[in-house]
């Protein structure tokens, strides 16, 4: 990057603009420009739509996905990507992403997404890496800090609880503290904390009944205090009710251009007292930085980028993100060199659908299908036959199709058979009806498999679908997700054993929709959607209620196959900050090259609060040749053995034992351990209507009531076996009511004085 470059004095410049031109620095100049200021120097720099393709749009584009943009790589979208499990690769692909919007004057991606997927109906899904925290911000914080190592700004988003597209400008989430805490935050934190993306997009839900836009709990006391966020807050476009309360809230830029209307308000604010000249001085100052941070990089001519590198990059990474469901009987690979005809059937195999439709969808630099990338990967040495199968936006079967498909697997040795969403299913707007495919999908399988039961389907979807009504009839399973413009040739490397599968489930695939977790409570009513599963979503929903699954979290199949041993764990670290080192060794028991993704699952099965069953805490891959051995070691620290405690309003961990699980997926352990920590617990804070339970775990309060009960009577009592649990729950404030009791209602009070919290 240049770095003779002239850069904004921002102190100065804060002092020579008007408060008018303050003012418009703070709305967008068109679609997707922030605001210059000539006569001052202050440049528009240009934002653009992501975040697994550049999407720059004529400066009069929709947001919408209606008009064309620019040529650009479409890498798998996030479902995908997720399911690599490997930050490195999305950190390559970030650096690529970024490589193409300086080409194209570009100065923030509108990416990634973290919100959690709550629901397998929500859908922009296809958008988002996971149903877990963690993992979800590991990858995300990895794509980021790719991007901006380019000299280009992310544009981390929706925060937060943007879960679900259902009335999604105006719907409440209606969430516990600790659930937001837990399971909707982390994901966010850990991209900000590991990789500081120069913008947060603010989402268009409210969270308890206050816009995000407009949460000064969450843009500022959370983001900014808490976190450390350097950055700017821009609304998502169209995202803004009050401008006054997002500029108080700690939102700097509204997106689109409001037509004045946005000024207008601040001005208004500033009149009545809503607004303060420094409040609006901050937004202005951390618009001005982000111009500043875009000026090295808009001041060296556009270099354009390697498109052929980046297509090639972009089939690495679908050839990771797709995942080997089952492969009975090791139909797969296919030998590429031998064999009788392999019937390519279905019309994605031909039209493949490789991304979701909406704010995201790229114009790619090509396309590659998997019907021409398998005709040239066997070049006449095995015949490749071919048969559309259906119409893939129709909800009705094409009887001359399906017969000609019936045909075609009759006369093959084995049929791959490619299966998917059409994209009227699934897209930003609107949430999906159901889980399943087509059914005329489906009743294509089941003909083609009662013709050749030698059947190999490939799955195109962005979003969770139901498996376990069909599956059976065949014997191996690729799940595909969207995996980008070169995922046709992708899937024929994957097919064909050029590379053998190494992607996990990022999400669990449930049996049927109805064991979901969000039943009843999504997409809400009335306004409002209750997240009533608290801290079960996805797999710890499925843990918890011991619910048979098609496929867990974190599951993958490859060609070869892995033993873990040598399991241990040692404590570096203990108190306030524990540190734990769980090492074990991994070896390679195939004859094939291959990679496995070890994971790291806790448990606490000593906690004081309800728990999840296990959660993810930490992951590590590893490739090894065949026979090859490999030791692995991963990290832990407080964070992994932390839950939060909302009296307390902080990260704890508990002291006791903790689990250590190590596996190929959440439901294959292969290795445990425990360790002792010592935690750094808060005694529960204590008030006039705590319980004498409470009372007597109080550190100090604790002694002084043992000893003012003595060892009769009512002590005894306490301490009961059979009637203690039952007395011990009453608030000691009411105890002291009781005839006998040995304390009066006036110490009783005086010792709340002296021990409660205020």
């Amino acid at each position: 990057m240049t770095t003779d470059v002239r850069r904004l004095d921002i102190p100065a410049l804060l002092a020579a603009l008007t408060r008018e031109e303050k003012l418009s620095l703070l709305d967008g100049s068109d679609f997707w420009h922030t605001q210059p200021v000539e006569r001052l120097g202050i440049p528009a720099v240009m934002v653009s739509d992501g975040p697994h393709g550049l999407r720059k749009q004529p400066d009069d584009g929709d947001h919408l996905g209606l008009f064309g943009s620019v040529p650009a790589t479409c890498f798998p979208p996030a479902a995908g990507l997720a399911s690599s499990w490997d930050t490195e690769l999305l950190g390559r692909v970030g650096e690529a992403l970024g490589r193409e919007c300086r080409a194209e004057r570009v100065s923030v991606l509108l990416g990634p997404g973290v919100n959690m997927k709550r629901s397998p109906l929500c859908g922009r899904n296809f958008e988002y890496f996971s149903e877990d925290p963690y993992l979800a911000g590991e990858l995300g914080a990895a794509w980021v800090n790719g991007l901006q190592s380019q000299g280009v700004g992310a544009s981390l988003k929706h925060f937060a609880a943007n879960n679900q597209e259902t009335d999604r400008m105006t719907v409440s989430a209606e969430i516990d503290e600790r659930t937001l805490r837990e399971i909707y935050l982390p994901a966010f934190e850990a991209v900000v904390t590991q990789a500081q993306p120069w913008t947060v997009m603010s989402s268009y839900n409210k969270v308890n009944g206050t816009y995000a836009a407009e949460s000064r709990k969450l843009l500022t006391e959370i983001l900014r205090d808490e976190w450390g966020f350097e950055g700017l807050v821009v609304s998502d476009w169209g995202g803004v009710d009050d401008r006054a309360a997002t500029v108080t809230a700690g939102l700097d830029l509204e997106m689109p251009a409001s037509g004045g209307a946005g000024a207008d308000a601040i001005r208004a604010g500033l009149g009545s007292g809503r607004l303060t000249d420094a409040e609006l001085d901050s937004a202005v100052t951390r618009l001005l930085t982000l111009v500043d941070r875009s000026l090295p990089a808009l001041a060296e001519p556009p270099a354009g980028f390697d498109a052929d590198a980046h297509h090639a990059l972009a089939r690495e990474a679908a050839a990771a993100s797709a995942v080997l469901l089952k492969n009975e009987g090791a139909l797969l690979p296919l030998d590429p060199g031998s064999g009788g005809t392999v019937a390519v059937i279905g019309e994605f195999a031909r039209t493949p659908r490789y991304q979701g439709s909406g704010s995201s969808q790229v114009n790619p630099t090509r396309l590659d299908s998997a019907l021409d990338a398998l005709r040239t990967a066997l070049d006449g040495r095995r015949e490749v036959s071919f048969a559309p199968g259906y119409v893939i936006e129709s909800e009705q079967a094409a009887p001359a199709l399906v017969a000609e498909a019936e045909r075609a697997a009759a006369d093959a040795e084995v049929v791959v058979l490619f299966l998917g969403l059409p994209p009227s299913y699934e897209s930003e707007g609107f949430d999906r009806a159901h889980m399943d495919l087509p059914a005329h999908q489906v009743e294509l399988l089941h003909t083609v498999a009662d013709a050749n039961p030698r059947v190999v389907v490939v799955l195109s979807n962005g979003s969770a679908v139901t498996l376990a009504p069909w599956q059976d009839r065949a014997p191996a399973l690729l799940e595909g997700w969207l995996l980008g413009q070169a995922g046709g040739a992708a899937v024929a490397d994957l097919l064909l054993g050029a590379v053998s599968p190494s992607g996990k489930l990022a999400e669990t695939l449930p049996i049927r929709y109805e064991n979901n977790p969000t039943v009843g409570a999504f997409p809400g009513e009335f306004g409002r959607v209750r997240y009533t599963e608290g801290l079960h979503i996805g797999y710890r929903w499925y843990d918890a209620h011991r619910l048979p699954v098609a496929y867990p979290f974190g599951h993958g199949l490859s060609y070869t196959t892995f033993a873990y041993r040598d399991l241990t764990a040692t404590v570096r670290a203990d108190g306030a900050d524990p540190q734990v080192e769980v090492a074990l060794t991994v070896t390679n028991t195939g004859d094939r090259a291959g990679t496995e993704t070890v994971q790291l699952y806790v448990t606490d099965p000593e906690a004081s609060v309800h728990r999840p069953e296990q959660e993810l805490r930490a992951f590590a891959r590893v490739t090894l040749e065949p026979g090859q051995s490999a030791p692995v070691t991963l990290t832990l620290g407080r964070r992994a053995f932390a839950y939060w405690h909302e009296q307390a309003g902080r990260w704890t961990v508990e002291g006791g034992e903790f689990g250590l699980r190590v596996g190929a997926s959440s439901r294959d352990i292969r290795l445990e351990q425990t360790v002792e920590l010592t935690g750094d617990a808060p005694a529960a804070p204590l008030h006039a209507h705590s319980t004498a339970e409470q009372w007597l775990a109080h550190p100090e309060a604790g002694p002084w009531l043992r000893t003012a009960l003595g060892t009769e009577g009512f002590a005894a009592l306490l301490d009961d076996p059979r009637n203690g649990p039952m007395m011990r729950a009453i608030p000691l404030s009411r105890l002291a009511r009781f005839p006998g009791f040995p304390l009066t209602h006036e110490q009783v009070t005086e010792a709340v004085e002296t021990y409660a919290t205020p």
